[in-house]
């Protein structure tokens, strides 16, 4: 008689597997303490934006009090945060909504 194989539950491993993928956020969110040009150096400097996305991103931190600036795992999200705290910028770590 064939043996058969038994039936594997992967939905565990999937589900751990989902979570360790999903997409985290970088969010930098406005302060009354720094001002719009040095925003704008931050981000043209540490995330490499050109002039204008730059200048787009601050003006989202300035008029909507936050801007998500960076998507990715949540290790590299992680140290984007702790970079922008060293620049003296206030940011959190976020799921990505989906």
């Amino acid at each position: 008689m064939p043996q058969t194989a038994e039936a594997v539950d992967t939905s565990r491993d999937t589900d751990i597997s989902f979570a360790l993928s999903s997409a985290w956020t970088t969010t930098v969110w406005n302060d009354p303490v720094n001002l719009m040009s040095y925003v704008a150096w931050v981000f043209r400097s540490y995330f490499g934006f050109d002039r204008e996305e730059a200048q787009l991103r601050m003006l989202q931190v300035h008029n909507d009090g936050r801007a998500i600036v960076a998507l990715g795992t949540r290790e590299e999200m992680e140290r984007h945060v702790e970079a922008m705290h060293d620049f003296g910028l206030w940011a959190t770590l976020e799921r990505e909504d989906r």
